[in-house]
């Protein structure tokens, strides 16, 4: 399958605040996987070396010369008054690709089925994919929020661990013209993604938990999936 022909199909929110120590590795991947893909920065106020390092990927000569329809077109924005949703939705207005990846500013994909992604974004409002726990370079037993990304797919995903709808926006991926008559939570502080999923079921619709695209989560101590490191 042609990668750089999907890759121009998606646009690929990434929230940032001061992640210069991943970011970089983030664009990579995503670089590597959906190469051609429209790149949205919405940075929450960093004050470190975050948004120089994302400049640097809008750059043409990151890429080889014979390498031009691959050339990424990326778009920064600031947001203020934080909050998750609002961060997505912001993203999700400034897209211009008929679908939307989102992915944490210290994840690395590692792994996509391209076909599955592609037939399952007709049928589903959002899917999300596994991902895996690195601790300074070390993956860590999955417990906790980390075990909700076991190696079986699953629609409409009840967390018993959470006691609750699962869905994660570390990893995710969603046909624009459906998310956008179910954007997200602007009000919350934290776990948008839980409360879109209960959402969603509410409305009878269906999300999926897809296992066979996975990233590597990057241990980052502001990161509040990491508390208590699982």
């Amino acid at each position: 399958m042609n990668t750089l022909s999907i890759g121009k199909k998606f646009s690929v929110i990434i929230r940032t605040k001061n992640e210069e120590r991943w970011v970089g590795h983030t664009i990579q991947s995503v670089l590597d996987f959906f190469p051609g893909a429209e790149i949205i920065i919405i940075d929450n106020n960093s004050t470190d070396k975050t948004i120089d390092i994302c400049k640097m990927f809008s750059r043409p000569n990151v890429f080889k010369k014979d390498d031009n329809n691959s050339y990424s077109k990326f778009k920064f924005e600031t947001i203020k008054n934080y909050t998750p949703g609002k961060a997505l939705n912001r993203g999700i207005a400034l897209s211009s690709r008929n679908n939307i990846i989102v992915i944490s500013s210290h994840c690395v994909i590692k792994k996509i089925n391209y076909q599955k992604l592609i037939k399952d974004l007709k049928k589903y409002v959002g899917v999300f994919g596994k991902q895996t726990p690195i601790y300074l370079g070390k993956k860590i037993q999955k417990r906790y929020v980390w075990s909700n990304f076991a190696s079986n797919r699953s629609e409409n995903f009840f967390s018993k661990i959470e006691n609750r709808y699962f869905f994660h926006n570390a990893f995710s991926f969603f046909a624009k013209i459906k998310i956008k008559k179910n954007l997200f939570d602007e009000e919350l502080f934290g776990k948008e993604d839980r409360y879109w999923a209960k959402e969603i079921v509410s409305k009878k619709l269906k999300y999926l938990y897809e296992p066979s695209h996975e990233v590597e989560h990057h241990y980052t101590e502001n990161g509040n999936t990491w508390k208590g490191l699982g």
